[in-house]
């Protein structure tokens, strides 16, 4: 029996910036320290909204060791590890197995792609080679990548691939996963939560979360306790929110609406630059409506 890495809301944490570019630590502490406060149940360090693509080697699995030390076991922490080169992925996921995270994140590969047959040589490299749990991540939006039904029920055949973060959009996807196969399911998609859990999921691996800890996770619980009227109500209240946080190419808005906030997380690396003055007066108005700002 698959043992489930978390249930509720786990955030894609951003990765904090000082002005020269380097990596905030501190600034890094401090936000998974009001994440746990705010009852986050999982910290996803190094993913896509983490800017891991413009990482360093160094720079990632230092992430990751520190985000480890500092959550000491309080919730799970899963490292993003996935990569376009197979052995790459699965050398930065050992690095990551020994520096004790709890499991993987590991995207589809960007650019050169694959075929269904090379995803399931690429994923099961890395599986047959770490000894904690992976959470494939289906996000063909950016990848240009997707893992289709029959590659999710293969890939569910090996212990160490126990779950699935959508976000293919695809919700008719989502339910045949939930059918054909003993994956958990996480929402990828923050306006998505609720009718993935429905179906379901164990919760999210949200981007809203870095902004409003404690309404993701009362979302998600209240889901997981079977109050879908509730759970949507929260969802609709945040629906402005959810989407104003991708008014841009994420993470840029998110670091750019906890800017406003106070938070000075500072900016992202290029090629990701800062919004527009339109786009910053418009986050800032909706961020207004909730009282964050």
């Amino acid at each position: 029996m698959k043992k489930t890495i978390f249930t509720g809301a786990g955030v894609a944490i951003i990765t904090p910036m000082f002005s020269d570019g380097s990596v905030n630590f501190d600034k890094l502490g401090e936000m998974i320290e009001e994440q746990i406060a705010g009852g986050t149940d999982a910290i996803i360090i190094c993913g896509t909204t983490g800017e891991s693509s413009t990482l360093d080697d160094d720079e990632h699995i230092e992430c990751i060791r520190y985000a480890i030390k500092k959550v000491n076991k309080r919730v799970p922490v899963i490292a993003g590890t996935g990569s376009n080169d197979t052995a790459y992925a699965t050398s930065m996921s050992l690095d990551a197995q020994y520096a004790g995270a709890d499991a993987l994140l590991l995207v589809t590969p960007y650019y050169n792609k694959t075929s269904q047959r090379g995803l399931v040589q690429h994923f099961l490299h890395t599986a047959n080679a770490v000894d904690i749990p992976i959470i494939l991540y289906n996000v063909p939006s950016r990848t240009g990548c997707r893992i289709e039904l029959e590659t999710y029920k293969e890939l569910a055949k090996h212990p160490n691939i126990v779950a699935a973060k959508e976000a293919s959009g695809d919700i008719g996807l989502v339910a045949k996963i939930a059918e054909e196969t003993d994956l958990d399911i996480y929402s990828g998609n923050d306006d998505q939560t609720v009718p993935i859990m429905s179906l379901g999921g164990k919760g999210v691996i949200s981007v809203a979360s870095n902004v409003i800890p404690k309404e993701v996770h009362e979302m998600t619980s209240l889901a997981l306790n079977g109050d879908f009227k509730g759970a949507a109500e929260l969802q609709l209240k945040y629906l402005e929110l959810m989407n104003a946080l991708f008014c841009d190419v994420n993470p840029i808005p998110v670091k750019e609406a906890m800017n406003l906030m106070g938070k000075d997380v500072g900016e992202c690396r290029l090629p990701l630059v800062k919004m527009e003055d339109k786009k910053i007066e418009a986050l800032k108005k909706v961020l207004e409506k909730y009282g964050l700002v």
